[in-house]
């Protein structure tokens, strides 16, 4: 390293502390990583709750809302990340014609300010300060990603081809790997049909409820389709001669890690201090036991990525970053009646059980909770042989509405848990329905975000102890 590339990194080191110790000390900085994986909800969550921080009238349960003299969007701190495109997505979710936007498909973010009261016997003295609320919204997938860095290409071949049978585009995959000749020298064309084979495994497996189905980078390229780093699959382990096509899907393996995974965890993943975790338990348990367990195993590794706990003050001065707060969240209680929340917030803390004890032990506050981030639905009660059963009624995406009657969730999450880590092929003695149901036709009052259930809870967890 030269003479100028040192100064260089002691001159940002410097900017770096000088601008840690101003947001710790004048102007803090909360840092709210929101993750989840697809169809979890997270680019409705972060446009919910920031609408719903601007207009706070459906915010009473936060700590703090009544502090808050002004609240208003500013530009973002990092130049190089795409802002959260928020004023279109609102206008998706509660225009003329509602309907739910793009998902999230690469690293965004958004900054809230707030002009806060100082509270107890000083604060009239005090005058107002200011907070910033950075929100990270990045894909789920790209999370998973962070368990590969400590596995070896064998590692992870021996693992995705144990859990291959049964899944969808398992055997037009293991085909092409049969086919294939690994010890042949490389070429490209060859490499693509294995590795797009295994793409389109992956895809599908995704479509069937499944979680863990990693490479995140594989289902959300971007920039990067088609390039040799993503273009690998997981082979037998084996000696391969130099420049086979098992050697060099190993080498693009551990180029992966290093170019794709390790920067993400560097310039994102590694800054945030407070992290929704959005899981769609619902999805899951329709999709059956499988899915269910893939769920608990994928979120237990994406999980184990994070780094939980309270740093200090003077690791705080120094740009240390930890996770101090996570929320668990489940999302899509309004395809519920309230009367199975509890039961789904239960069902969610035993899916997450590991995790959060991982983070309780290391410091960090944790909660889980049932939530719907944009509510779709109003609860209704529909006759059934003799008796009167809570349901939900909404709207679907070609304009009618229904009523849904989901099943009674298990009072025991172990009725659910056990049957899925036991491998067992559909449940028993219950069927679990759900409806994609499209956003209501809402009219916003001045004041007023778009309606929830307890999202106002949420984003007291989460931000309450700052305002």
């Amino acid at each position: 390293m030269g003479i100028t590339e040192i100064a260089d990194d002691i001159g940002r080191s410097i900017e770096g502390l000088g601008s840690s110790v101003s947001e710790a000390l004048f102007e803090p900085v909360i840092r709210l990583g929101v993750t989840g994986l697809s169809r979890a909800g997270k680019t409705v969550f972060i446009t919910s709750l920031v609408a719903n921080l601007l207009d706070r009238g459906r915010m009473p349960a936060m700590t703090g809302a009544d502090r808050i003299r002004a609240a208003y969007l500013k530009p973002q701190p990092d130049d190089t990340v795409p802002r959260f495109d928020y004023e279109d997505h609102l206008a998706d979710l509660t225009g003329p014609t509602p309907h739910w936007p793009e998902g999230t498909r690469a690293v965004s973010e958004l900054r809230l300010s707030f002009r806060v009261a100082s509270g107890g016997l000083l604060g009239g003295l005090r005058g107002l300060r200011t907070v910033h609320l950075d929100i990270v919204d990045y894909p789920g997938e790209w999370l998973l990603d962070l368990g590969l860095i400590e596995q070896s290409f064998d590692e992870w071949s021996t693992g995705v081809l144990d859990r291959l049978p049964g899944r969808p585009g398992a055997d037009e995959f293991l085909a092409a790997l049969d086919e294939a000749d690994l010890y042949a020298p490389f070429t490209e064309p060859s490499a693509r049909v294995i590795a797009e084979a295994f793409t389109a495994h992956l895809h599908a497996s995704r479509e069937a409820g499944f979680s863990d189905c990693s490479p995140g980078r594989f289902l959300l390229p971007g920039e990067m389709a088609g390039s040799p780093v993503l273009t690998f699959a997981p082979v037998p382990p084996g000696k391969y001669p130099r420049d086979s096509i098992g050697r060099e899907f190993a080498r693009r393996f551990d180029a992966y890690k290093r170019e794709v995974i390790k920067p993400f965890f560097q310039d994102h993943f590694a800054r945030i201090d407070r992290q929704v975790v959005l899981v769609d338990v619902l999805g899951a348990i329709h999709a059956g036991p499988a899915a269910l367990e893939d769920l608990r195993q994928s979120m237990a590794n994406i999980l184990g990525a994070f780094r939980p706990g309270v740093p200090g003050f003077l690791l705080t001065l120094m740009g240390v970053k930890r996770v101090e707060k996570i929320l668990f969240a489940a999302t899509k209680a309004d395809h519920l009646h309230h009367a199975q929340h509890a039961k789904l917030t239960a069902i969610t803390e035993a899916l997450l059980r590991e995790a959060k004890d991982r983070a309780d032990f290391a410091g960090a506050q944790t909660t889980a909770m049932s939530l719907a981030s944009l509510r779709t639905t109003s609860e209704d009660m529909i006759p059934h042989e003799g008796e009167e059963l809570p349901a939900v009624r909404g709207r679907l995406a070609d304009g009618r509405s229904v009523a849904l009657y989901p099943g009674d969730l298990p009072s025991d999450p172990a009725q659910l848990l056990a049957p899925a880590r036991e491998g067992a092929e559909s449940w028993l003695d219950a069927d679990f329905g759900l409806m994609n149901f499209a956003p209501a036709p809402v009219v916003l009052r001045p004041g007023e975000g778009p309606p929830h259930i307890r999202l106002d809870r949420a984003a007291d967890f989460l931000l309450g102890d700052k305002l």
